[in-house]
């Protein structure tokens, strides 16, 4: 499986051009490089030179020099096509009922399809042959944390609401429809369920293998560094590494105009805080908004050559993820630790639930549901405390379920 480096930021950071310069920063270094991205307007294509063909079924996409690949997503292809796919094998239970299908050329995409072409399209592209590195230009940062969560919390809510334990008649469904002549629906059901799983599954894997880890790019301000916060607050709480943070449009320092020189000491107080949490990569302000590959190639430079933290534009290899570790304390204090990285944090932003053997987690505006690790399955939450960017849940051994020592 390649590496593949998502790329996300608030909006208006200058996510595209980022992807756009490390892409073809790779691919110049001799690596085979997938640059996706899923905006209507192709900004990628703009930037590299290259127009990017659509990621369909097979990969398709603009093959540029220097082993760089272009590619997007055309949400609204991909939504047309699953709809009249899903038509197509309901289309007895459909007529049963009297319904007309819809044609093609009739279907506007609905809110969410370009978040599921998007994960569709990254799980393809995360198997595509001959790459080396995928370069995924996100949407804005706090609906790229919403859309990486869409796979693991799916396929929950298909878990409860259709539990594959539960269809102990599936043999006799074939018989009861060959009598009735139609599908049972409840086979149909769980067979699109069943589909369904499969593809959150895959696209589940993409997202939480050790190939894959977050960058995330922001102009150095006070409200970038708010939703940076909260951002990696989000990534975190998913267990996604980031691997670096790109300081974009950074003004030269000691400018004798004074209005200059107040906003570039302002930028690099945030540039300096963000630096001492994870990598930092600066690029600098080009007096002009980004055009062609000449404007990348400067960009790609100047991180590699003055003021990062991190080894310039291409990542060497993917960043690691932090496992939330369980400590045993039962020696000294009775008790078991899950330690959950939270960086940023709040403690008036945090709740946690226990419902059976899950966790609910909230951290700001996210959410996220866990199952708990077996240990911990038969202790009791003794309380939870915030401490050096981690939140340390104690549990406490039930003594009915806790195995005794003699």
């Amino acid at each position: 499986m390649p590496h593949t480096l998502l790329i996300t930021g608030p909006g208006g950071s200058g996510r595209s051009t980022v992807a756009a310069a490390t892409a073809l920063a790779a691919a110049r270094q001799g690596r085979r490089v997938l640059l996706l991205s899923g905006d209507a307007g192709d900004p990628v294509g703009a930037l590299t030179g290259e127009p990017a063909g659509e990621v369909a079924p097979g990969l398709r996409a603009a093959t540029a020099a220097h082993g760089l690949r272009v590619a997007r997503v055309d949400s609204g292809e991909e939504f047309r096509e699953e709809l009249v796919a899903l038509q197509e094998r309901g289309s007895t239970l459909l007529g049963m009922v009297g319904a007309r299908p819809l044609g093609a050329e009739e279907l506007t995409e609905l809110p969410g399809a370009e978040q599921f072409a998007l994960l569709r399209a990254l799980r393809r592209a995360a198997a595509a042959p001959r790459t080396d590195l995928v370069v995924v230009d996100m949407p804005p940062l706090h609906q790229a944390v919403a859309t990486l969560a869409l796979p693991a919390q799916l396929r929950r809510y298909l878990a409860r609401l259709l539990p594959a334990e539960r269809q102990a008649a599936r043999a006799l469904r074939p018989v009861l429809a060959q009598l009735a002549g139609v599908p049972m629906p409840a086979q149909w059901l769980y067979e699109a369920a069943a589909r369904w799983d499969e593809e959150l599954a895959a696209v589940q894997a993409v997202v939480e293998a050790d190939t894959t880890d977050v960058r995330l790019v922001a102009e150095p301000g006070p409200a970038a560094a708010d939703a940076l916060r909260l951002g990696r607050l989000g990534l975190a709480l998913q267990q996604l590494p980031v691997s670096a943070v790109v300081a974009n449009r950074t003004l030269p320092q000691g400018s004798a105009d004074p209005w200059l020189a107040g906003l570039a000491a302002e930028q690099e107080k945030y540039a300096a805080q963000w630096a001492g949490e994870v990598p930092l990569i600066r690029l600098p302000h080009l007096g002009r908004s980004p055009r062609g590959p000449q404007d990348l190639e400067l960009l790609a430079d100047a991180a590699d050559s003055g003021g990062a933290t991190a080894d310039g534009l291409v990542p060497p290899h993917p960043a690691p993820r932090r496992a939330w570790a369980v400590e045993d304390r039962l020696a000294e204090d009775g008790v078991l630790v899950w330690v959950v990285p939270l960086p940023g944090a709040h403690k008036r932003e945090l709740d946690l639930i226990r419902r059976g053997d899950e966790l609910l987690l909230t951290a700001g505006p996210y959410r996220r549901i866990v199952p708990l690790p077996a240990a911990l399955r038969r202790c009791t939450v003794s309380g939870a405390a915030l401490a050096e960017d981690a939140l340390r849940i104690r549990f406490t051994p039930d003594p009915g379920l806790w195995p005794r020592t003699h």
